[in-house]
């Protein structure tokens, strides 16, 4: 059963029969803005958010960057699923916009934190977003077996007037990975930026 994050919460990795999830899928999910015009009707404005991963060494040095201008790791073993420009503009899908993939039994050895970011990137304010929403899952970019987590970023008000955020950061300790839940937003307008935020802050 899915645990709805709290800012702070920290998770292990461990499915319902024990096992330890070896692979994890970050999916967002969003809809296009819906403008009322002067003259009474509405029209819809593309909304163009961007999920980014960053990796970190054990020195909380950045090693690298999976965004979507780079949308795998040197190794493969994060990737990309790619950039979506527009969200659902027809309504909710069901499905995720953009999702990145993260393989920690293949992440190279130096590895020790792997941060989950989103921007908007064209200044669009996260409050203003339809059914914004963010699931930690294990599956595939296509298919959902085990929904881990999820953050219901449209309907809590401490996202609105921001633009940025650091959803989370996956970490490593005694060879086990677990993920810190902290759903933070930041006064960043470039990832630039938030990689150093999250360097300074949640490592």
């Amino acid at each position: 059963m899915a645990i709805n994050l709290q800012k702070g919460q920290r998770i292990n990795l461990t499915k319902e029969n024990g096992t330890t999830l070896s692979q994890a899928c970050v999916g967002i999910n969003w809809g296009a803005i819906e403008k009322k015009s002067f003259f009474g009707g509405t029209s819809k404005e593309a909304v163009d958010l961007d999920g980014s991963c960053i990796l970190y060494d054990s020195n909380k040095n950045m090693t690298e960057v999976i965004y979507f201008g780079n949308l795998k790791s040197k190794n493969a073993s994060v990737r990309h699923s790619g950039d979506d420009l527009t969200g659902d503009v027809n309504g909710d899908d069901g499905l995720d916009n953009e999702v990145i993939t993260v393989d920690f039994s293949n992440l190279d050895s130096n590895v020790e934190h792997v941060a989950m970011v989103l921007h908007s990137y064209k200044g669009q304010d996260f409050g203003t977003i339809p059914f914004a929403s963010i699931r930690i899952y294990e599956g595939t970019p296509t298919s959902v077996k085990e929904v881990f987590a999820k953050y219901d970023i449209a309907n809590d008000k401490s996202f609105s007037g921001h633009v940025s955020m650091v959803m989370g950061v996956f970490y490593k300790r005694n060879g086990e990975w677990k993920f810190n839940a902290i759903g933070d937003p930041t006064s960043d307008k470039k990832l630039e930026q938030t990689v150093k935020t999250v360097q300074e802050k949640y490592l």
